[in-house]
């Protein structure tokens, strides 16, 4: 169980931010040159590894798990942010993520760049998908760090994150164009229920609360935390729809 605890979260997390990687890395290899991309993703991808390893094991052996549980509480701020955005996105106030949108908007950029050079490499390509893929790789450091870490299973939780890689990145170099159809919104909403959820947990224990029902208690936080959710969806809906009736109203006068 605890080793789901950590690699299911992981894994998801690390599906959404991987394709978010994709698309820049798709955008820069189509448009410019796939040798210094790579290279650059290479880079990106050794330097998250380093990351992982340095931190995650040094928070691991040197740090007593009472106080790794009060990263719960980062982890729980973390959470709020994704679950506010994936609120805001279902109730229409944000618009939702569009990876085709973000695609074309980066081959548009791309394309106003000085043309590549015909020989070495391309430090635009290196540059841009080096930061891209670390950029979207930090937050799945984080959470595979926090999550591992919190959970004493920051084996699992590399793992789900180094299975997600592999099967976004292979999918999106067998079909060569952004993976669109991955429901990234509603992966975002469930991330941030389950971070919030663990977040709350661990923090709380790492504040000396003794949860009713141990373990149990995460599904009745994950529940709360859903409705609360689902009720501010609503909201959102609801504001926006008040606000559009005034205009509507002047609109027929």
């Amino acid at each position: 169980m605890q080793t789901l605890v950590a690699a299911v979260p992981a894994f998801l997390a690390s599906v959404v931010e991987f394709v978010e990687a994709l698309t820049i890395v798709l955008a820069v290899g189509v448009t410019r040159q796939w040798r210094s991309t790579l290279i650059g993703v290479g880079g990106a991808v050794l330097a998250l590894a380093v990351i992982v390893g340095v931190f995650g094991t040094a928070s691991v052996v040197l740090v007593p798990i009472e106080i790794l549980r009060l990263v719960g509480g980062f982890l729980l701020i973390y959470g709020l942010q994704w679950l506010t955005k994936a609120v805001l996105r279902a109730g229409g106030a944000k618009a939702k993520h569009d990876e085709a949108a973000i695609y074309a908007r980066e081959v548009a950029a791309l394309r106003d760049e000085p043309p590549v050079p015909a020989t070495g490499m391309d430090w635009i390509s290196f540059t841009v998908a080096f930061k891209g893929v670390l950029l979207e790789g930090l937050e799945v450091a984080f959470i595979v760090v926090t999550f591992g870490a919190s959970a004493g299973q920051l084996g699992p939780a590399a793992l789900g994150a180094a299975v997600a890689g592999v099967l976004v990145l292979s999918t999106g170099a067998a079909l060569h164009r952004p993976l669109a159809r991955v429901p990234e919104n509603g992966l975002k909403y469930a991330v941030g229920l389950m971070l919030v959820t663990f977040g709350t947990f661990w923090a709380g224990e790492g504040i000396g609360i003794a949860w009713p029902g141990s373990d149990a208690v995460l599904l009745v936080l994950l529940a709360a935390y859903l409705v609360l959710s689902l009720a501010g969806v609503r909201a959102v809906r609801a504001m926006l729809t008040a606000r559009s009736l005034p205009a509507a109203l002047v609109a027929k006068e």
